[in-house]
């Protein structure tokens, strides 16, 4: 990530990235050079756009400035983004630009404009000023010159997808090793967590859809369906055995979080059975066990 602000040599930068890092990097390097940034963003059905430093009003810093855990950001590779709403988001961000330049100013420097494409509404939400403690823009800034941002914010400045290891090798399988469950017939649940949307492009057999949404909100009707559906396993199995659940998504990276969420709840069927991530998500099953499968 070699950038010099010295050499940032026009009026006003746009920020279209899709991942923190290049965040952070540009933010900093259009506040050491005294440029307003017009930053929009889009995910799933949702867009949202700002104008950071700018005319007194915040910069990135200001209102985060502690980079989130990698593991809880979501980028449109990972989350997904419907086409039309980066187009939109785009558009508006051009319009901020030109009336920056053309001397009309931007009504955005203090303001957050989302867009909710589902619901076809936009609405704005008031930001907080600038702040004095902020670490860039600051009375007291410690942030003088750019940095590494990859270490700052223990994340790799692309927007590719990423592949997060959070759990243990025997918290996963492969899906050489799943294909020989189905093959086999072994009693198990396998859990589906992506989006609905997703799940209606394409899905392996049998799976039972929870999104890891309704598993980090505790759903009451997905918790029911799936301790049912885990009791109706158990009563398949031989023995006071703990029923395997085995949970997939489109890369690997939503299943893990889900395993982690699954094994923290606790119930009547939830706390008695052994959770495991496919490495690899559906993707990998595509590409390693049929080619056939849809892949998006």
């Amino acid at each position: 990530m070699n950038f010099d602000f010295a050499d940032l040599i026009y009026d006003i930068v746009a920020d279209c990235s899709d991942n923190v890092p290049t965040r952070y990097l540009v933010n900093d390097a259009c506040v050491l050079s005294g440029k307003p940034l017009v930053s929009a963003s889009a995910l799933r059905m949702e867009g949202q756009l700002t104008v950071y430093n700018y005319c007194g009003g915040p910069c990135y810093r200001c209102l985060y400035p502690v980079p989130p855990p990698p593991e809880t950001v979501t980028n449109c590779s990972d989350g997904g983004v419907l086409g039309v709403v980066p187009g939109i988001m785009g558009c508006f961000q051009a319009l901020e630009v030109l009336k920056i330049a053309s001397g009309q100013g931007s009504s955005c420097g203090q303001q957050l404009v989302m867009f909710d494409a589902l619901d076809t509404r936009f609405r704005s939400i008031k930001l907080r000023p600038k702040q004095a403690g902020c670490a860039v823009c600051g009375e007291n800034p410690s942030v003088s010159q750019l940095m590494d941002y990859e270490a700052f914010c223990g994340s790799a400045a692309t927007d590719k997808c990423r592949k997060l290891n959070l759990l243990s090798k025997d918290q996963r399988i492969t899906v050489q090793d799943y294909k020989s469950i189905m093959d086999n017939a072994e009693p198990h649940l396998l859990l589906d967590v992506r989006p609905p949307v997703e799940v209606d492009i394409c899905h392996l057999p049998f799976s039972l859809n929870i999104p890891l949404s309704s598993l980090e909100e505790r759903k009451s009707e997905h918790m029911q369906l799936l301790q049912e559906r885990i009791s109706q396993l158990k009563q398949q199995m031989e023995g006071d055995c703990r029923p395997p659940v085995y949970v997939i998504c489109k890369l690997g990276n939503l299943s893990q979080k889900a395993v982690q969420v699954v094994e923290k709840m606790s119930g009547s069927e939830v706390d008695r059975i052994t959770v495991k991530d496919i490495s690899g998500g559906l993707m990998a099953w595509a590409k390693r066990i049929d080619p056939t499968f849809p892949q998006y």
